[in-house]
């Protein structure tokens, strides 16, 4: 008798549950989730809304200034987007953008080479498994919530050190930083204010460039 896999018996649907992060190194599944905006939600595979094109260029316009700021101590940086991040087994957001120093891309590089499977095995990075240095989340009208609640306490337990909210529909940025086991509000601001959040001494957010089009 030949042996069939979990994942060969189940449709790819969202809203069915029992998936995990383990499932995406099934080169069919795989091929399914890059195919559409896909995360795991405790174990629910759930289909994320697109960006609208006003918050994208609102993260655009985030990450034109934070990068050469982080490049003056750290002239790799790169800030990726739209990135799978595996929280735990039954958790596999989607980032929007985020940013790893280089101890932790070298942590992401050595545990993807230990734990890398499928694709994965053959990328120098791979999903992410390590807590990133930032988190940026742009919110979705009608998810605000995901971000807000469920993300929030994800990112908390799994010790990601800065998690910042960026809503462009209200023209905000919210800098949250780990303080213990939870977050609280480092630096936030709205419309054509300047944000000051603490990862950079010196980095300085003038708002009023983020909803620039």
């Amino acid at each position: 008798m030949i042996a069939v896999s979990r994942t060969e018996r189940r449709r790819f649907t969202p809203g069915t549950t029992g998936w995990t992060a383990s499932d995406l190194d099934d080169p069919r599944i795989e091929a399914l989730w890059e195919k559409g905006h896909y995360e795991i939600v405790e174990g629910v595979l759930t289909r994320m809304p697109p960006a609208y094109y006003h918050s994208s260029i609102a993260l655009g316009n985030l990450i034109e200034i934070l990068l050469p700021a982080l490049r003056v101590n750290d002239p790799k940086a790169k800030i990726p987007t739209e990135v799978d991040l595996i929280v735990g087994e039954l958790r596999v957001p989607k980032v929007d953008a985020l940013y790893l120093s280089p101890p932790a891309r070298e942590r992401q590089k050595q545990q993807n080479a230990a734990q890398g499977r499928g694709t994965r095995a053959r990328l120098k990075y791979g999903r992410i498994l390590v807590p990133p240095t930032l988190v940026i989340e742009s919110l979705s009208r009608g998810h605000e919530d995901h971000d807000r609640v469920t993300k929030r306490g994800w990112y908390a337990q799994m010790k990601v050190p800065h998690y910042w909210l960026l809503n462009y529909f209200d023209r905000s940025l919210e800098c949250l930083v780990l303080e213990g086991g939870g977050y609280r509000v480092d630096a936030s601001g709205r419309e054509e204010q300047e944000v000051r959040p603490s990862l950079l001494p010196s980095l300085v957010i003038p708002l009023a460039k983020l909803w620039e089009d």
